[in-house]
């Protein structure tokens, strides 16, 4: 993309009993004091967390963090661990914002950001303030090989649709990402045709003399000729008409798989 855009149920049976839970008393380094007990309340935040992952494993829907306006959240290297960037109620184009989760570890959420390099993670406290975590059934699986996007809701396809991938030297990337942006490609230029979708994935193989920035899109465009074949930058292009179908299906926040 041009650098004027700026974009390039399982039943699971549970009984408190059974959780385990060990807590380190006051005295228990040194030895001394009572033995430490489980208080009731931690024993119940554990079995609603077993139940609420299996949940999830037997549901398709995806978590959103929804970052509430006025808010900045602190999204971290690792569960609990040192700040790697904040981020604040709005995207670089203005949209609200809302991370994708990619992966869930006890009441973290792994979310992906074009802040951070494909494939690494951000990680939020999911009872952070300012914070909402949404949930959607839909779901975006670009297939580079065959030069297909499937889209799913509740995990069945719903419609597919032909795109160009990059061609030779700038692949598109592959992995875990989620949409950032819904744009009219008209504010772009026409050759975003009618509708872009931002995702948050970033290209490190831009063509030599590439002036158009790295980030990552499924959009329209000005030559439908080139739909199906090895020709953009890394982005995915498709016909307007589908587009249009993804503008209306999917909200900001909606996983997007890319695999070769």
């Amino acid at each position: 993309m041009r650098r004027s855009t700026r974009l390039l149920a399982i039943a699971l049976p549970v009984a408190l009993a059974t959780v385990p839970v060990a807590l380190a008393g006051p005295d228990s380094a040194s030895g001394g004091g009572e033995p430490a007990t489980s208080p009731v309340p931690t024993a119940v935040e554990a079995a609603a967390s077993v139940i609420e992952t299996a949940r999830r494993r037997a549901t398709p829907d995806t978590e959103i963090v929804a970052v509430q306006a006025g808010a900045e959240i602190s999204l971290r290297s690792r569960p609990g661990g040192a700040e790697a960037l904040r981020v604040g109620d709005t995207t670089q184009f203005g949209s609200p914002q809302r991370l994708g989760v990619v992966r869930r570890q006890g009441r973290w959420l792994g979310v992906t950001t074009p802040e951070l390099p494909n494939g690494k993670l951000g990680w939020v406290d999911g009872r952070a303030a300012g914070i909402d975590v949404e949930r959607t059934r839909w779901s975006i699986h670009a297939d580079v090989s065959s030069r297909t996007i499937v889209l799913r809701r509740g995990g069945k396809a719903v419609g597919r649709l032909s795109v160009a991938v990059g061609r030779p030297g700038s692949p598109t990337p592959t992995g875990r990402f989620a949409v950032t942006d819904k744009l009219s490609g008209g504010n772009y230029g026409p050759y975003y045709g009618c509708c872009i979708l931002a995702i948050s994935a970033t290209q490190p193989s831009t063509p030599p003399g590439w002036t158009g920035g790295n980030r990552m899109a499924i959009h329209g465009t000005s030559d439908p000729g080139s739909i199906g074949a090895a020709s953009s930058a890394g982005c995915l292009r498709a016909a307007d008409g589908d587009l249009q179908v993804l503008m209306r299906s999917v909200p900001a926040g909606t996983p997007v798989v890319i695999r070769r």
